[in-house]
């Protein structure tokens, strides 16, 4: 029995590692399309393209996202919008974006 937990433990966490390769792999994705945009202004294509793909849908399914339009369509706003997503995933980032958000709202 306890040989069956420890299998289960170990092939969650296998689980959780690859997801987050598979995610790491949609984050790459997005920062090339960003550099796309930047230089050739079609970043948000480019990564519509590669989410509809079916190499693209079958990373998203892996890193744990639902490859829908809903997504793509997201994903699409995230780069036209021009930030890294290492400088989006910062925590100075998202501190400015609250208190951008405080301040329209008073």
């Amino acid at each position: 029995m306890v040989d069956f937990v420890d299998g289960t433990a170990f092939n969650h966490e296998q689980g959780n590692r690859a997801r987050k390769l598979f995610a790491a792999v949609v984050l790459a994705a997005l920062d090339d399309a960003i550099a796309d945009d930047k230089k050739y202004g079609n970043g948000p294509e480019q990564i519509a393209r590669w989410a509809r793909s079916r190499d693209g849908r079958e990373v998203l399914s892996c890193a744990g996202i639902d490859p829908n339009e809903r997504v793509v369509s997201g994903l699409m706003e995230f780069v036209s919008k021009g930030v890294r997503t290492s400088v989006a995933l910062s925590r100075e980032e998202s501190e400015r974006r609250m208190a951008q958000e405080q301040a329209e709202a008073a």
